[in-house]
């Protein structure tokens, strides 16, 4: 997949960085407003696949791009899993339990350890959904090749 001109590839460049920081703020604001995790880590994914569009699959290597994406995936779930489990363990028996420390309602810092699941969800969302994009480009351009 050829890229595009240098004019659509400076403003995807402008662009993506205004998306992907509005991405990381829905994700990390996911307690208190609506969104989240799943739809700050669509928004990201957004990004990625914006410059992936503009600058055309020839500028990264796909294959190590896809397992990188997906790499970051599995780690997110385990990072999920492991403090999911860790409040399983801190004795209050519960899975997904919320162990840490509570602040005052309203402030980013205030809802224990669901920021820290938000983030690890984003991140997970995000490399999911470029991983299965990057998946369709590859069938794409190998389809092409035949």
């Amino acid at each position: 997949m050829k890229g595009l001109t240098p004019i659509v590839k400076k403003v995807a460049q402008l662009m993506s960085g205004i998306i992907c920081i509005y991405g990381i703020y829905i994700v990390v604001h996911g307690h208190l407003t609506p969104g989240g995790a799943f739809a700050g880590g669509i928004i990201l994914a957004g990004a990625f696949i914006l410059l992936i569009l503009a600058f055309g699959s020839e500028v990264i290597k796909l294959r190590k791009e896809e397992t990188g994406s997906s790499m970051s995936e599995s780690i997110a779930i385990l990072g999920t899993l492991i403090l999911a489990t860790v409040g399983l363990l801190v004795g209050s028996k519960v899975f997904f339990h919320n162990y840490l420390p509570k602040g005052t309602i309203g402030e980013l810092v205030s809802a224990g350890a669901v920021p820290i699941y938000n983030i690890l969800i984003g991140i997970e969302v995000a490399a999911a959904i470029i991983t299965i994009f990057l998946a369709l480009i590859i069938f794409k351009e190998e389809e092409e090749q035949r």
